[in-house]
C-alpha cells in the first residue's frame, strides 16, 4: 500500500446525521488553518457507478447484499489512486462517508463483516486515519430528510433499517473496526456538533 504523509478523515452517520454539513465545515476550517484539503463524496452520484446506486436506492431495481457490496465498493476503488496521491502529497482528505458505510449497511443485510474487511485488504483501499460517526436517532434522521426533500429513498424511509444500522455503526466504533473511530452527539446545534468534530481530530490537525 502507498505510504502516506497526509491525513484521511471520514465522516459517517445515518441519513440526516449532518455528514455533508460537517464535511463542508471541516473542509473550510482546515483550509482556513492553511491545510491543503481535498473532499470526496459517497455515493458519487455524478459518476456512472453512483448512477446505478441512485437507481437502486430509488427502487428502480433490487440487488442482493452481495451485489450491493460490490457496487458500493467499486465506487471507492475508482478513487483509490487519487486519494493515495493526495495523501502522498501531504494533503488532508475529507470523505463524506466511505467504505465504513458499506461495512454497516451491507453487513446488516447479510454480507459477512469478515469478508468485507478481507476485500478491503485485497483491493488495497486507502485506510482512514479516523472515522467520525455523527450519532442521531432514526426519528431525527427521518424528520430532517423530510424537511430537506419530500420523497425519501428506500433507506431514508426505513425506520427499522436506520435503527439497526445505527446500532451496528456504534458497534463498529466500539470495536475500532477498520480504523480508529470517534462518536459525536449529532442532535445538538450545528455549532455544538462541529465543536465536537474539531475536538476529535488528530493533534496534527488542531
Amino acid at each position: 500500500m502507498t505510504a502516506k504523509k497526509g491525513k484521511f478523515i471520514v465522516l459517517e452517520g445515518i441519513d440526516g446525521a449532518g455528514v455533508e454539513t460537517h464535511g463542508k465545515l471541516l473542509t473550510d476550517h482546515l483550509r482556513n488553518k492553511n491545510f491543503k484539503v481535498e473532499r470526496v463524496y459517497y455515493p458519487d452520484y455524478e459518476g456512472p457507478i453512483g448512477g446505478m446506486i441512485h437507481n437502486y436506492l430509488h427502487s428502480c431495481f433490487d440487488f442482493s447484499a452481495e451485489v450491493q457490496f460490490l457496487i458500493y465498493t467499486a465506487d471507492f476503488v475508482k478513487d483509490k489512486e487519487r486519494i493515495n496521491k493526495w495523501l502522498k502529497e501531504g494533503k488532508v482528505v475529507i470523505a463524506d462517508r466511505y467504505f465504513s458505510s458499506t461495512i454497516a449497511y451491507q453487513s446488516i443485510q447479510g454480507f459477512p463483516l469478515k469478508k468485507s474487511l478481507q476485500m478491503a485488504e485485497i483491493l488495497e483501499l486507502p485506510k482512514p486515519d479516523l472515522i467520525i460517526y455523527i450519532d442521531v436517532s432514526p426519528k431525527v434522521s427521518m424528520e430532517r430528510k423530510f424537511k430537506e426533500k419530500n420523497s425519501l429513498d428506500r433507506n431514508e424511509s426505513n425506520e427499522k433499517l436506520l435503527k439497526t444500522v445505527g446500532s451496528f455503526y456504534k458497534k463498529l466504533a466500539k470495536n475500532k473496526t477498520f480504523t480508529e473511530w470517534v462518536v459525536v452527539e449529532g442532535e445538538k446545534t450545528i455549532e455544538e456538533v462541529f465543536e465536537e468534530v474539531k475536538a476529535s481530530l488528530p493533534s496534527s490537525l488542531k
